[in-house]
Order: C-alpha cells, then sequence, then structure tokens
C-alpha cells in the first residue's frame, strides 16, 4: 500500500475533507493549512507572511525593489522552498495524506506515493459551499469558487510549469460531485 498521498483539489469539491476521512480511515496523518506553520517554524519566517502569500504567485522583481535585496529570494519564493521542505519532511515519515501546495509535484519522484485530483461539478461545489456559509450572497460564493481556483491554477502554473487539474499529473482523478465524498474516500482506499 502508498505510504504517501497527495490530493489536489478544485475549491469546494470537498478534498480537504475526503483527505481527513481517508487519513482516519487509514490511520495516516493530515497535513494542510498546518504545513504553512511548520514551514514558518522551521525557516523562521513570520506566520502572518505566509498566511498572506500562501499559495499566491510572488510580485515580479521591479524597480521598487530595494538594490540590496536584488540577490535575496523575494518572501514568496522562500515560503515557496519553507513548504516544499515542510512537505517533503512530513513525506520521510511516510503515512500522510498531505492537502494541497503542489504536494503532488514536489513529491512525484517518490515511489511510495500516490497523487489524486479532486473536481466537480460548479454547481455541485456552488451548493456545497452555500451551505458552509448560508450568508454569503450566491453570487459571492460563486465568484470565490473561480477566484480561488484561478489563482490556484496560477500557482500551479508558476511553481511548477505544470497545468493544475491536468489528469496527466495525477494517478487518479475524481469527480467528488458524480461519486460523493463517501465514495471518493472508498474508491482511493480501494486504489491504494
Amino acid at each position: 500500500m502508498k505510504k504517501i498521498i497527495t490530493i489536489s483539489r478544485e475549491f469546494g469539491s470537498g478534498g480537504g475533507t475526503i483527505g481527513e476521512m481517508l487519513a482516519r480511515d487509514l490511520g495516516f496523518e493530515y497535513y494542510n493549512k498546518e504545513l504553512i506553520l511548520t514551514a514558518a517554524a522551521e525557516s523562521n519566517l513570520d506566520v502572518d507572511s505566509l498566511v498572506q502569500w500562501d499559495e499566491k504567485i510572488p510580485v515580479q522583481f521591479g524597480f521598487t525593489q530595494s538594490l540590496f535585496d536584488f540577490y535575496n529570494k523575494p518572501l514568496s519564493e522562500q515560503i515557496v522552498e519553507a513548504q516544499k521542505k515542510a512537505i517533503r519532511l512530513f513525506a520521510s515519515k511516510g503515512n500522510c495524506v498531505i492537502v494541497g501546495r503542489n504536494a503532488n509535484n514536489i513529491l512525484k519522484e517518490y515511489d511510495d506515493s500516490i497523487h489524486i485530483f479532486i473536481h466537480a461539478d460548479i454547481k455541485w461545489r456552488l451548493e456545497r459551499m452555500k451551505e458552509k456559509m448560508p450568508d454569503m450572497p450566491e453570487n459571492k460564493v460563486l465568484e470565490g469558487l473561480k477566484t480561488v481556483d484561478k489563482a490556484r491554477r496560477k500557482y500551479c502554473s508558476y511553481h511548477t510549469k505544470t497545468a493544475f487539474g491536468d489528469a496527466a499529473n495525477y494517478d487518479l482523478c475524481l469527480s467528488s460531485s458524480s461519486f460523493g465524498i463517501e465514495g471518493c474516500v472508498e474508491i482511493i482506499k480501494a486504489a491504494l
């Protein structure tokens, strides 16, 4: 059985929930936003800065950047490197589910890994997120779905030179709107 599971996901598709359920059922560790905090602790980076730059592409070098910092990596690049280090650390321990942060690309050479992409119909994702945010107008929820997906596509493309959600970058792609959250968990367990 594979000991490292990475899950990439469209926003609202339930990838995080699937990852949590999978980790619980298998007795594996589950890593998501904790990667950010671990990266901060390991790299002496400010946690607020990590949260601000999480899954965002860096601002290109411009005239406003200090010449003294010319040879230093921008903070956003330092954060990506810190997250990669944390992801590799967690993977080295095995028996884990890692959600997001391009973990599939970072760990693509690991033999004990399986890389999964969770997607869903936009209407299904919208209904799911409306349940989680009942006070938010539907048009704002839909806008949020599109904004987060766009940011993830750009982040993935910039840092991995691959296309977010392209089946060629994963071992298994599942539609949570077709199989349901629990169904996806069962399919993944069978695939393992």
